[in-house]
């Protein structure tokens, strides 16, 4: 019989610092059965010992200490685990893995991707570009390796104008530039469709799912990140750049979709909040 499996994205900025400040209280309670962890910033071993013990890991970690890494954490032994995204001259060291399950007689494929930032005009944006071009390339391929899939994490680009609380104000800024946004257009544009993007492009769409903004609807946000600066938080002036997109087949056994926003500015163990969503799977 299929049963519920609760899974949850979580941008920690760095797992030894969300454990101290509060991630174990909320875990404790918030019954995840699989977790994608973007900006670990630490070891195998140091994540290891950063949570209970019972947990599976499987991670991949930036070339640089300190920076990025990505980890998937689970009830459930993995099967398979992935850490290439693109070829030798693209790094994506901390920033992609994907983690096979068996759900009681089903194969689930589940990716922890961490976008980079970029910044527009410069270098860092030329290497969010590639990055971008591998994710197109490797989720059209994953789409058909594995009809039960689901990409999650902070992918640092808010797709549409209900995605940023200020999106006027940030058309020219990376995370909202038209040409990423274009490539989330074909993501989630149906498959095989002529697609036309935000900056004019024209593509093929590879039929993605947008669990969060199916569930929520036309309405702005609910945003997954808030900055720092004057009162972001407070005034919910935030932006939606953490994701589950799933295909198709997993979609539809999507349920209970949340942002689990925190009570106040003080009670936050990371500047982003989980994203979690419950999904039948198993024969």
């Amino acid at each position: 019989m299929p049963r519920s499996v609760r899974i949850a994205s979580i941008n920690v900025n760095g797992i030894r610092a969300a454990a101290r400040n509060g991630m174990l209280a909320w875990l404790d309670d918030a019954g995840v059965d699989i977790m994608a962890l973007q900006e670990v910033r630490a070891t195998q071993e140091q994540l290891r010992d950063s949570l209970p013990e019972g947990w599976t890991i499987v991670n991949d970690e930036a070339l640089a200490k300190g920076r990025a890494g990505v980890a998937v954490v689970s009830r459930d032994d993995t099967v398979e685990v992935r850490r290439v995204l693109g070829d030798d001259a693209l790094d994506s060291a901390g920033r992609w893995i994907e983690a096979d399950f068996d759900i009681d007689g089903e194969r689930l494929a589940v990716v922890s991707a961490y976008v980079p930032t970029g910044e527009a005009g410069t270098a860092k944006q030329d290497a969010k570009w590639a990055f971008l071009d591998a994710m197109e390339a490797r989720m059209s391929r994953l789409a058909e390796e594995s009809p039960l899939a689901l990409i999650m994490g902070d992918l640092n680009v808010g797709h549409r104008e209900l995605d940023i609380r200020n999106w006027k104000g940030n058309v020219k800024r990376a995370g909202f530039l038209p040409r990423e946004r274009a490539y989330f257009d074909r993501f989630l544009g149906p498959r095989g469709d002529a697609v036309t993007g935000a900056d004019g492009s024209s593509g093929v769409g590879l039929g993605w799912v947008d669990v969060g903004r199916a569930s929520a609807g036309e309405v702005d946000g609910p945003y997954t990140w808030w900055s720092s600066r004057g009162k972001a938080f407070d005034n919910d002036t935030g932006w939606r750049i953490d994701y589950h997109l799933a295909t198709p087949a997993l979609a539809e056994r999507a349920s209970g979709y949340r942002v689990v926003r925190a009570p106040s500015w003080d009670t936050r163990w990371s500047d982003h909040a989980p994203v979690v969503a419950d999904y039948r799977l198993g024969l």
